[in-house]
């Protein structure tokens, strides 16, 4: 069951409140678990159980998706708002410099906090910022297709294609390699985040100019991405690598763009170990 924590952030307009919704398991050293853009928290379920074995998993609705509600005026949706305010979110939460796991746009947030040295470990699984211009243009313009399809569906035509592997293909084969893996149930509701989330379109705007080129030093982080990312091409972690030279690259093979859901057991490993 989701809990929502609110709290204080300056603006440029004076202080704000902030909510997030999020769910908490597990026991062990804090792990905060950030999806990607258009997602919700629940992207993580086939993995958090593993992670609760050892870990104090905190998964997220980043603002403007899942439950949080959209960031108040005044605040904006890019890096140098929300990875600060996710530390905000933590220390309201008694958590002191998590381990920090993200997918997509989780995962530049991941780094993000990295490199503000508000996370003790960080696992990027395809990290957004690490694209060529044409690679950008390549995925925002499929994100905006695939919102585009969520809007336009009614929702009967959702659940009907969730019921067979053909139709939650057709839902989601373009961030999984695995879709017919994916629950019905799910694909209904990951359908209805990317339809429902209010940060969308302000976050793919401040998007068009994030590019992660710093290092990350001082702490473990890894970067892994999925050998069948259809969103955001594999060539990717090379340059990855090359910003920041101590990073551990893992393949994920077989995964695609959101790889959690495509081989749980690995992508639970490769979290623990750079957490280790």
């Amino acid at each position: 069951m989701a809990s929502t924590v609110s709290f204080s952030v300056e603006s440029p307009h004076g202080p704000r409140t902030v909510s997030v919704a999020y769910e908490r398991t597990g026991s062990g050293e804090p792990l905060l678990l950030l999806h990607g853009i258009g997602h919700h928290h629940q992207a993580w379920d086939p993995v958090v159980s593993i992670l609760a074995v050892e870990r104090d998993v905190i998964a997220v609705d980043l603002p403007g998706f899942g439950a949080s509600p959209a960031l108040p005026e005044g605040l904006s949706y890019d890096l140098a708002t929300v990875a600060p305010l996710l530390g905000i979110f933590c220390a309201t939460l008694g958590v002191d410099r998590p381990h920090v796991a993200g997918n997509s746009l989780g995962g530049l947030l991941a780094l993000e906090m990295g490199r503000s040295k508000l996370a003790r470990s960080v696992t990027a699984l395809s990290p957004a910022g690490f694209w060529s211009e044409r690679e950008r243009i390549y995925a925002f313009g499929t994100l905006r297709a695939m919102r585009l399809a969520a809007e336009s569906m009614p929702l009967p035509l959702i659940e009907r294609l969730s019921r067979t592997a053909a139709g939650r293909t057709a839902l989601t084969s373009t961030i999984y390699a695995r879709p017919g893996r994916r629950s019905p149930q799910a694909a209904v509701s990951e359908t209805l985040a990317l339809r429902e989330a209010t940060g969308f379109h302000q976050t793919l705007a401040v998007g068009r100019d994030a590019l992660f080129t710093d290092d990350v030093p001082g702490l473990p982080v890894t970067i892994a991405w999925g050998g069948r990312d259809r969103l955001l091409l594999r060539r990717q972690g090379i340059r990855a690598k090359h910003s920041i030279p101590g990073a551990r690259l893992v393949r994920l093979p077989g995964c695609g763009h959101v790889p959690m859901n495509d081989d749980p057991a690995l992508v639970a490993r490769v979290i623990l170990d750079t957490s280790r």
